[in-house]
């Protein structure tokens, strides 16, 4: 039996893209249309409401499309997010990107469309929005929360650092391709009798570093939390090297990760509209360090050094069981808290059980690894006193 119509749901995905975002996409659909809600996907995340031009002449086919349940769940088992994702800022967005019917209202160097997103959400005739995103994306969703729009979040980031929750969306699936393709490479570096080093994601927050060296994939890692220093390093490593019958060790590298006195190692000073710099090359910059310093550790002796940066890799593909489960999860949670008429909250883990919390804690607090609890700074890697009562990911503090 058809359901009474109760109403429009919005649905966004922003920033980067991770596996899990399209179960998360088709949770929502499925049960919102079956409740009686028509659902509308915006494009490209906050970029399809800063873009879309009021006019139901206008082609929009770039900014919204009306989901049903045949299209998410074509979608739904796989990586990615099939209604793409950006970068946008719509509170600080540079005069040349503003869209070209906007123009003459708005001219400055940085711009704040959110008027117009508030007009654009009001012509989708949307009564929630879901936004599924990192802490910058999820940032300007408490924006409009705060501008009086019916804001339902769902945390997602590889990095695992956004505020109120132990889990993000993307974090497992990225923990079990840095180990899978870590062992991988141990073929190689055990080959050849070399370092290995490999960069990983983690600009602010090491978590993508720590669970996968705890997990006994790596030897060492350093991450954003704690400046390390290079010798001490590439003494550990050595020690490791010798240990190892194989005459190899491995150490993963956060790419917010610094040398102490240092500062993180960007790509370009070109930054987003989030103010973040393209981080790329502390991997690298490791390596050579490595092998400079090794004859010292070594009896004089030199050990190359194979160097990759794992990248775009853990984030591709499709999700593993817990990133199909979790967004399946956060997506009916989200539906639940709008049957009951809640907004203003996001969607969580906590200490292995769902639930909400009010979505300005995103904007609240910051989320990182606690140094103090979780990393050994002697020994460069994860150290623990108990697991007992410890939530799955085990690190999980916020400061």
């Amino acid at each position: 039996m058809a359901k009474k119509f109760k109403g429009t749901i919005g649905i966004l995905t922003g920033g980067g893209d991770v596996p899990g975002l399209n179960p998360a996409i088709r949770a929502i659909t499925v049960r919102a249309r079956r409740e009686g809600y028509k659902v509308i996907g915006i494009r490209r995340g906050w970029a399809g409401l800063v873009e879309l031009i009021r006019d139901k002449k206008a082609d929009n086919s770039r900014n919204f499309q009306e989901l049903s349940e045949t299209i998410v769940n074509k979608a739904g088992r796989t990586g990615g997010t099939f209604l793409h994702t950006s970068r946008t800022r719509a509170s600080h967005v540079p005069k040349i990107r503003v869209p070209e019917h906007l123009r003459e209202t708005y001219n400055d160097e940085l711009n704040d469309l959110t008027p117009e997103v508030l007009k654009n959400i009001e012509f989708l005739g949307l009564d929630y929005l879901i936004p599924i995103g990192g802490d910058d994306t999820l940032s300007y969703a408490v924006r409009l929360y705060q501008e009086g729009m019916k804001v339902v979040a769902i945390p997602k980031t590889m990095d695992n650092d956004v505020p109120g929750t132990d889990y993000c969306i993307g974090f497992s699936t990225c923990v079990t391709r840095t180990i899978a393709m870590t062992n991988a490479l141990r073929t190689s570096a055990g080959s050849h009798e070399r370092f290995l080093v490999l960069e990983v994601f983690g600009r602010y927050a090491g978590f993508t570093a720590m669970l996968p060296t705890m997990a006994g994939a790596a030897n060492r890692c350093v991450i954003p939390e704690f400046q390390f220093n290079i010798e001490h390093l590439t003494d550990v490593l050595s020690y490791d090297r010798r240990k190892n019958p194989s005459k190899y060790a491995v150490v993963l590298v956060s790419e917010g990760a610094m040398f102490d006195g240092g500062e993180m190692i960007f790509k370009s000073q070109e930054k987003d509209m989030f103010g973040h710099a393209k981080l790329g090359g502390i991997g690298e910059l490791v390596s050579m360090r490595l092998k400079e310093l090794s004859p010292k550790f070594n009896n004089g002796e030199r050990v190359n050094v194979i160097n990759q940066k794992l990248g775009y890799l853990v984030r591709s593909g499709d999700p593993d069981a817990i990133d199909s489960i979790v967004p399946m999860a956060y997506g009916n949670l989200a539906l639940d808290l709008i049957l009951k008429g809640i907004h203003g909250r996001l969607v969580v883990l906590k200490n292995g059980r769902y639930d909400d919390v009010p979505v300005t804690v995103v904007t609240s607090k910051k989320k990182f690894v606690s140094v103090r609890e979780h990393y050994n700074t002697e020994r460069l890697r994860p150290f623990y006193k108990s697991f007992e009562m410890k939530p799955l990911f085990i690190m999980t503090s916020e400061l």
